[in-house]
């Protein structure tokens, strides 16, 4: 990410109506990179998914007990029967989603951390939504969280439609289309501007009625 504070005006500049809600939410550090294993990343995307962290935290502590490990590897998914993630709370989908993944990468029909660094945001969604239970959202926000990419629009995210609804008066949730046409002046921080956008509507929830 460039500096921080030229993200920001650039934002407010580009966007009047999205630069009074950053002023009034104040400095929001734009995400950076960070160091990760691609296999545990994902398969903690895929046990977190139609949960609330609570839940998918419990569940989470439930698998790494039965593989034995506080990393989910492709060796431990492998390893471990279906029928003890099952166990462990896991839906049956998840657990083909998490099967699906170990094979994946076993196979090195992934690629490497390494490699993802040098590889485009469309490219990174096409390699990773080949796993079965990871979707464009998925890759998005390992693109965002993990690997700090800048300029990220999820544009299937609720929060992110709810905030972009919210910031600019509309009457209705923006479908697809609308929340990348107005997004577009963003670029090259739709990254930055998502943080904004979710950080509005937790604002606004916290407003006394």
């Amino acid at each position: 990410m460039e500096d921080p504070d030229r993200a920001r005006k650039h934002l407010a500049a580009a966007d009047p109506a999205l630069g009074e809600w950053m002023a009034r939410i104040g400095p929001v550090a734009p995400p950076r990179p960070t160091r990760f294993l691609l296999v545990d990343a994902l398969g903690r995307s895929i046990l977190y998914q139609q949960l609330h962290g609570k839940a998918a935290e419990t569940i989470i502590g439930r698998v790494e007990a039965a593989i034995g490990s506080r990393r989910l590897t492709a060796r431990a998914l492998r390893a471990v029967p279906e029928e003890a993630l099952r166990a462990a709370g896991v839906s049956g989908a998840k657990a083909r989603a998490l099967k699906d993944l170990a094979e994946k990468a076993a196979a090195r029909q992934l690629p490497t951390v390494e490699r993802l660094a040098d590889m485009d945001d469309q490219a990174i969604i096409d390699a990773l939504t080949l796993v079965r239970g990871i979707g464009p959202w998925t890759a998005q926000m390992l693109l965002m969280f993990r690997l700090g990419r800048p300029d990220v629009l999820p544009v299937s995210d609720y929060g992110i439609r709810a905030g972009a609804q919210l910031v600019h008066g509309l009457e209705a949730l923006p479908d697809a289309r609308e929340l990348t046409e107005r997004a577009e002046p963003w670029r090259p921080f739709r990254s930055l501007a998502c943080l904004y956008l979710w950080r509005a509507l937790d604002v606004s929830r916290q407003v006394p009625r």
